[in-house]
């Protein structure tokens, strides 16, 4: 994600161009930090690297949430991530094979997430019900659980649905937790941008690159 606390970067289309040929093939941004011209020119460079394009909602208010979806349907991202109005979504996107909200309660910005893994567990079912693709869910945001109980309740019932964890996987440690437990992909913004997923290494290229590796060992995440 070209995002650092949960907003889109300044300089992302400076950090896009950094990062092409280091083999990421899943960029995304928030629907918050930038004006609409850029996130034009974002998704058409992101399409152009032959990536698959992410916006993730992070807005609060719903008119908000609801401007945020219109402009992700305008935008023709692949895939869209968060908010919680699958009735909005639906009106707006039509297919919801390519929407992953957040099951939980995402609460404020940064975005925490309230909720135990029965409500998790049961919002899943009805988005997977639904037709949704996935859900995306804020699992080391959890405030009132632990965060691999929110993961084991949410694969449980998504059964073959993607399943996403968002926000704060920032270690190798995580990387390899979430794979064991069934998490199909992950987003990382803030701890590449701030070099501190390897602080030994303090060049862009050097924390994706130990990003990626982190995912070769890792099997689940090795495509």
């Amino acid at each position: 994600m070209l995002t650092q606390h949960d907003r889109t970067v300044a300089n992302c289309l400076d950090v896009l161009q950094e990062i092409e040929g280091l083999g990421v093939t899943h960029i995304g941004f928030k629907d918050v930090g930038v004006d609409r011209a850029t996130m034009v020119e974002l998704v058409r460079r992101i399409r152009a690297t032959g990536a698959t394009s992410y916006l993730e909602v992070v807005s609060t208010s719903a008119a908000d949430v609801l401007r945020s979806l219109e402009a992700a349907m305008a935008l023709g991202v692949d895939r869209v991530l968060g908010g919680t109005d699958l009735v909005a979504a639906k009106r707006i996107l039509g297919d919801l094979a390519r929407y992953f909200p957040f099951p939980g309660i995402p609460v404020g910005h940064p975005t925490r997430l309230g909720g135990s893994p029965e409500l998790v567990a049961h919002q899943c079912r009805q988005m997977r019900e639904t037709g949704c693709g996935g859900v995306d869910l804020l699992a080391y945001r959890a405030t009132e659980a632990e965060p691999m109980a929110l993961v084991r309740a949410a694969r449980r019932e998504l059964k073959d649905r993607s399943l996403i964890v968002a926000g704060s996987v920032n270690s190798a440690d995580r990387i390899h937790a979430l794979a064991a437990a069934g998490v199909d992909a992950f987003t990382i913004g803030s701890a590449v941008l701030d070099r501190s997923f390897a602080a030994d290494l303090p060049s862009l290229t050097g924390q994706i690159g130990s990003v990626l590796a982190a995912c070769r060992g890792a099997p689940r995440f090795a495509a």
